[in-house]
Order: structure tokens, then C-alpha cells, then sequence
């Protein structure tokens, strides 16, 4: 079963929100954090914001969780305000028409 790093922060600007956007789509993934997916979500006028790692294993999540850990909170886009641990139950995704 899939597992989920949840974790919220506070004080995300849009531009800070951007410049992480850059850096994750134009960098190399890093080979400490083995994640499946990675969600990240942003409420704008509230400065908020929440990312979803997910991991397929535990040993995956517990790698990807020390790296994560280990960043510099230079790397992440506000305030961490929490972390969280969630076994998957449910994932569903958008599946292309069958012709």
C-alpha cells in the first residue's frame, strides 16, 4: 500500500510558490527522496500551501522522510507548519478515452 508524506506550510508567496515550480520542474529529482508522485498544493490569498509525497513502500518513505527532514528550510517554500504519515486508501487518476 501507497503511502503519503502530508505536510503544510504557511507564509507561501505566489513568487515563492513560482520559483519552487521552476526548481522542481527543471532540477533532477533527488535520488534520496524515492517518491512515486508529488502533489503540492497553494492557496494564494492565504499564503498557504500543503505537498503530498508519495511513497509506493515504507522503506521508500522512511528514505524520502530523513532526506526531507534533512532539508534546509531555505528549500521549501514557507513555514513548515506540520508532517504528517497517511496510508493511501484511495488514489484514483484521470484515465485517457478509450477509442
Amino acid at each position: 500500500m501507497a503511502i503519503a508524506r502530508v505536510v503544510s506550510f504557511d507564509g507561501v508567496s505566489a513568487s515563492h510558490m513560482e520559483e519552487l515550480k521552476q526548481r522542481m520542474t527543471e532540477g533532477d529529482r533527488p535520488d534520496d527522496i524515492p517518491a512515486a508522485e508529488v502533489i503540492v498544493l497553494h492557496d494564494p490569498e492565504g499564503e498557504r500551501s500543503l505537498a503530498i509525497v508519495l511513497f509506493e513502500n515504507e522503506e521508500d518513505y522512511r528514505r524520502g522522510d530523513a532526506a526531507l527532514n534533512a532539508m534546509s528550510s531555505a528549500d521549501t517554500p514557507g513555514n513548515r507548519t506540520s508532517v504528517a504519515k497517511y496510508q493511501v486508501a484511495i488514489r484514483m487518476a484521470d484515465q485517457p478515452a478509450r477509442t
